[in-house]
């Protein structure tokens, strides 16, 4: 599968994945502040973005992708940071591919298994009538239904893209839909990596607890972990200095 990507800067390189539901545009903020100093590809995961579509949608599927997109490119041995999903590919990929890769970076998420808790979006994406809206206030009502906060609508009605004929989904919710329990997929418990690995939470999100800091050191033992305050599960989004301090303070240590 080619990925659609897009490049920022010079140097080393840097590989970001992008998290469910997301695209490689969320990350264009800070991938040009990186860019000042390092090669950045902003990768847009199968299912996701201007990817292209595919039935399967499995974590084993998405790193052999990575995989392929390096060989495509001539990268050789990059930095990769990823958010929640990408998180898992990021980690997926680490601990397959462990000389494939330089310093891993994973926001807010860890290598444990996760119950599904995305239904209730799923839902509210899948009963938009999105054969009959005119405008994105449209869809955005209809969606106000299951999800209650502005913001996170905002962030997942960036997938709608108006077409001649009114609108689409550029992700593809269908396989989304009826594969999110993959989603959800922990490491196995032998899974290791061994290079240095940067993990970041938000203070005000779930997703990495203190009862999981056993078990990220188990299969990252050479890991540390920062923990960005006030910032919830978009660290990128709503404390994107503190983030690429934290980021660039691990990319120039040895």
């Amino acid at each position: 599968m080619s990925l659609f990507y897009r490049t920022e800067g010079e140097g080393r390189p840097l590989i970001i994945l992008h998290g469910l539901f997301g695209s490689a545009d969320n990350w264009l903020t800070l991938a040009r502040r990186f860019g000042k100093y390092r090669k950045v590809y902003l990768v847009d995961q199968r299912n996701h973005g201007q990817s292209p579509h595919d039935p399967e949608f499995t974590y084993e599927a998405m790193v052999n992708d990575i995989r392929l997109f390096l060989m495509a490119h001539d990268i050789i041995k990059p930095d990769i940071l990823g958010h929640s999903m990408g998180g898992k590919v990021a980690m997926f990929f680490a601990v397959k591919y462990p000389d494939l890769i330089n310093k891993l970076m994973v926001i807010d998420i860890g290598p444990k298994f996760y119950p599904i808790h995305h239904d209730v979006i799923l839902e509210g994406m899948k009963a938009i009538d999105i054969e009959n809206i005119s405008k994105r206030q449209e869809a955005d009502e209809e969606l106000a239904e299951y999800v209650e906060y502005p913001g996170v609508r905002q962030f997942l009605l960036k997938n709608l893209k108006r077409t001649p004929s009114g609108y689409e989904w550029k992700m593809n919710l269908d396989v989304i839909y009826d594969n999110i329990a993959n989603v959800g997929k922990g490491l196995d418990s032998e899974d290791q990596f061994n290079h240095e690995t940067l993990f970041v939470r938000g203070s005000l999100s779930h997703y990495i607890l203190d009862d999981d800091l056993e078990g990220i050191k188990k299969h990252f033992p050479h890991s540390e972990l920062v923990t960005i305050h006030d910032a919830s599960h978009w660290v990128h989004a709503e404390k994107p200095d503190e983030l690429s301090t934290e980021i660039e303070n691990f990319l120039i240590s040895k």
